[in-house]
């Protein structure tokens, strides 16, 4: 990505003069802080295979723009699906009202950047429609004769190419062109009227061709049916306060909901986050650093630039147990008098931006899984997540855990289900005992809601020991 579009740029494409849409766009910022227009052009592709036949492919195309103008604490926002300079010239007008007699200093455009942290695939493009279906097919087929056990697949794909363009106030036109690939497996397995299911998933932001080889899409499948088959013998989860091990990698989603949340501007601007105010004070257990990284090479929750054409990079958000920042966008950095950190963030151009975290992680330490596990003479071990729920005021949590077992004298015994992990982040990170040596990021499969938008997401960690969690199951 270059800070300069080379031409034809989406405006020029649909007919606009750039030069014309900079001119509207400086009318409407007159007296403003800040803003941006916003364009964006995306197609996306879908197939789901399911019941031994192709449920649904389907194929979306859309553009459109947003034009912001950013007044105080105040910000005015109009899109369009239409691409015209009268459109533009109208949601100008509208996003202008926000100023209402204001009159403030135009802020400083964000640093350009030469960084291009993923390629040119076009995951629409390649492999064809026919050679895409005929894998699921494959991939059906296959897992049904791994075990007689399995009962029913269910094989999915997902690709996006999306292209933006943020106008600056500053006259310049910083462009962006996204992929985005995903491929997902779920094997549900019966035995003796039990059913159970396993799911596994990967992705990031390069053409197909990295996970659909033979090799790769087999592993996904041979995950998904152990995670199925484990849980086939699995016994209720005793409930209760213990010890708990996290493993790597998409165990981070924990992480991500009980503290990430916590620590973008606009929840601490706000006094609304359990982290508000806190910046110098000691919120995690020594040992304990966090980080909100956007620059890394083609993973599913990077960007070359945000949404507001801001470089993404590596923040550290919480440094040996000690909180020293939080996410930035433009306009939460701006209000705080700090710098915007590249966490500038919209589902489309229907939305406006907001910060939002990328691949967030905690950094690996010095201690062994094994060593964790047989440190602890009663608890649970948590292979791997679901779903969960957090409130971002106080940072209370619950998570669900689909692949769980049981610690007895330092050795992992019995997998349970239906375990969930009770708590708050704030709390559970001043419980971290031991890191471990082990960090992973998840396989790319992340998406993050906020504020009823989505985006793509990494999250990453090492294996955890924590003291003294609530665990919730069966009373015993």
């Amino acid at each position: 990505m270059n800070a300069h579009t080379p031409a034809p740029s989406i405006l020029d494409s649909a007919g606009v003069d750039p030069e014309r849409a900079r001119t509207l766009l400086g009318e409407a910022l007159a007296g403003a802080d800040d803003g941006e227009i916003f364009v964006e052009r995306a197609e996306s592709e879908s197939f789901l295979f399911d019941d031994g036949r192709l449920k649904s492919a389907a194929y979306d195309a859309t553009e459109g723009f947003g034009l912001r103008v950013v007044a105080g604490e105040t910000a005015g926002y109009a899109h369009a699906s239409e691409i015209s300079e009268a459109a533009i010239a109208r949601a100008g007008a509208s996003a202008a009202l926000a100023k209402r007699g204001y009159s403030g200093v135009a802020a400083e455009g964000p640093r350009p950047t030469n960084a291009k942290l993923y390629g040119d695939a076009n995951p629409l493009e390649s492999p064809s429609f026919s050679e895409k279906v005929a894998l699921l097919e494959e991939i059906d087929a296959w897992a049904r004769a791994r075990d007689p056990r399995v009962v029913q697949v269910m094989a999915s794909l997902a690709g996006e190419r999306r292209t933006v363009e943020i106008l600056r106030a500053d006259g310049r036109l910083i462009r962006d062109v996204r992929p985005l690939a995903r491929i997902n497996v779920q094997v549900t397995v019966e035995r003796e009227g039990r059913r159970e299911n396993g799911y596994s998933g990967a992705g990031g932001r390069k053409g197909f061709e990295t996970w659909i080889t033979p090799e790769k899409w087999r592993e996904q499948v041979e995950e998904a049916l152990r995670q199925a088959l484990v849980n086939l013998d699995a016994i209720p989860c005793p409930a209760g306060e213990m010890d708990v091990v996290l493993g790597p990698g998409w165990n981070g989603v924990l992480l991500h909901e009980a503290v990430g949340h916590g620590l973008e501007g606009d929840f601490n601007r706000k006094g609304t986050s359990a982290f508000s105010g806190r910046i110098g004070e000691r919120v995690a257990a020594p040992g304990v650093t966090v980080f909100d990284d956007g620059a890394i090479a083609d993973r599913r929750g990077s960007l070359t630039v945000d949404d507001e054409g801001t470089p993404t990079g590596r923040t550290i958000l919480i440094d040996d147990g000690i909180l020293v920042g939080y996410m930035h966008d433009r306009m939460s950095a701006r209000l705080m008098g700090l710098e915007a950190t590249g966490n500038g963030r919209r589902q489309s151009y229907a939305h406006m931006p907001m910060p939002r975290m990328t691949n967030t992680g905690m950094l690996g330490g010095m201690s062994s899984r094994e060593e964790m596990i047989a440190s602890t003479k009663r608890g649970l071990y948590c292979a791997n997540f679901g779903g969960g729920q957090v409130d971002i005021t106080n940072g209370k949590f619950v998570f669900q855990c689909t692949e769980a077992y049981l610690i007895e004298d330092g050795k992992i015994t019995s997998p349970v289900k239906g375990a969930t992990l009770i708590g708050d982040g704030p709390s559970a990170l001043t419980r971290v005992t031991m890191i471990g040596d082990d960090f992973g990021f998840d396989p790319g499969v992340g998406v993050c809601g906020k504020a009823g938008q989505s985006v793509p997401v990494g999250v990453g960690q090492p294996s955890l020991k924590l003291t003294g969690l609530t665990v919730g199951g069966t009373s015993v």
